[in-house]
């Protein structure tokens, strides 16, 4: 059996040993404020430790071992940090776009929701668990930063990782703000989608992370190029193939509702690519579906079909091929050690087939 990429070094172990600890120090300082704290160390801590392919971390990792860097679990727990970051973006997304279920179990807003009800508690139950879900993913992401720059790794590594690790985080933020709009305002375009992916996910998911690592191994402005020709690309086939999951997934897969993207109105990639060919009979079809209250199973497969049916599904898979093929050039070319090489080629081709 191929050992994932993933595995490689312990990493994913290493991984969540450094998460583990980071969050059991954090628990104890919040029941040191108050004991009604536990039931927040231990939601974040369930969100951070219950599920997550270690993806970014892994980007990060291997980044900084192919700009040069020796291997320490002090960068194993500054790569940590990113699990954070991707923490608080999922808890705010699924508030956002009211999800019920992530990774199979109740998403955080609707957890506190029903803990109000079932205490009886005064107020408003949805309003309760919106303003906790706002406030534990405010709180992941202010531990992005403390686990960070607590790692142990020297001030100068971490001064050079300061930059890229501020502009990922901003990127991520306004990508979203750019997904909720393109949402609002029904932008069918893929010039729209296509930005909409790179700066919500395809820059955060690889290519920042590959920079972060080679800012703390201290690699040169070749490393860099090559790490965004390769990262960039990759980023985004993999979005595109997430996108994909959201439409076409399998539940038990994917942790969410099938044709979630749709209930929800998503204007990806996929989406825009069948809006840019279909009819207009079918055009105000999936434009009415999207994200309209009480879109049944039945109106799933229909939209399902629609964009089947114009070749959309097809175009994005081609995408992502030549996305994906585009990024592996590119590393082949990097000066980088030829281990990271190695496993960042099976990285790629993890993250574009979705083989875990």
């Amino acid at each position: 059996m191929t050992t994932s990429p993933l595995e490689l070094a312990g990493l994913r172990q290493r991984v969540d040993k450094a998460l583990a600890g980071f969050l059991a120090t954090q628990r104890a300082r919040l029941l040191e404020i108050d004991p009604a704290l536990d039931e927040v160390a231990g939601t974040v801590s369930a969100f951070v430790l219950g599920g997550g392919k270690r993806l970014r971390p892994a980007f990060a990792y291997w980044g900084f071992r192919g700009a040069g860097g020796t291997d320490s679990d002090e960068v194993v727990a500054a790569v940590s940090a990113l699990e954070f970051v991707q923490a608080s973006a999922l808890i705010h997304d699924d508030l956002m776009d009211r999800s019920d279920t992530r990774r199979g179990e109740p998403s955080v807003h609707r957890r506190y929701e029903s803990r109000h009800i079932a205490a009886g508690w005064r107020g408003d139950a949805t309003g309760f668990g919106d303003s906790a879900a706002v406030l534990l993913g405010d709180l992941a992401l202010v531990w992005s930063d403390e686990m960070l720059h607590g790692s142990g790794l020297p001030l100068a590594d971490l001064a050079r990782a300061r930059q890229v690790f501020d502009q990922m985080r901003t990127e991520v933020t306004v990508g979203q703000y750019l997904d909720v709009l393109t949402q609002a305002t029904a932008d069918t375009s893929l010039e729209r989608a296509g930005k909409v992916a790179r700066f919500k996910a395809a820059k955060y998911t690889v290519e920042r992370p590959l920079l972060l690592g080679a800012a703390l191994a201290g690699g040169g402005p070749e490393v860099f190029a090559a790490y965004a020709a390769f990262g960039l690309p990759l980023g985004e086939a993999f979005q595109m193939r997430d996108d994909v999951l959201g439409v076409f997934g399998d539940p038990e897969r994917t942790g969410k509702p099938a044709g979630d993207d749709l209930r929800e109105g998503k204007r990806t990639y996929l989406v825009a690519s069948a809006f840019a060919v279909i009819d207009e009979p079918a055009r105000a079809e999936l434009d009415a579906g999207l994200g309209a209250p009480g879109l049944d199973d039945a109106g799933v497969e229909r939209l399902r079909a629609i964009i089947r049916d114009s070749g959309a599904l097809a175009a994005t898979e081609s995408r992502i091929d030549t996305l994906g093929a585009e990024a592996l050039d590119a590393l082949k070319q990097a000066p980088i050690e030829d281990e990271a090489r190695s496993v960042l080629f099976a990285l790629a081709e993890a993250a574009t087939r979705r083989l875990f």
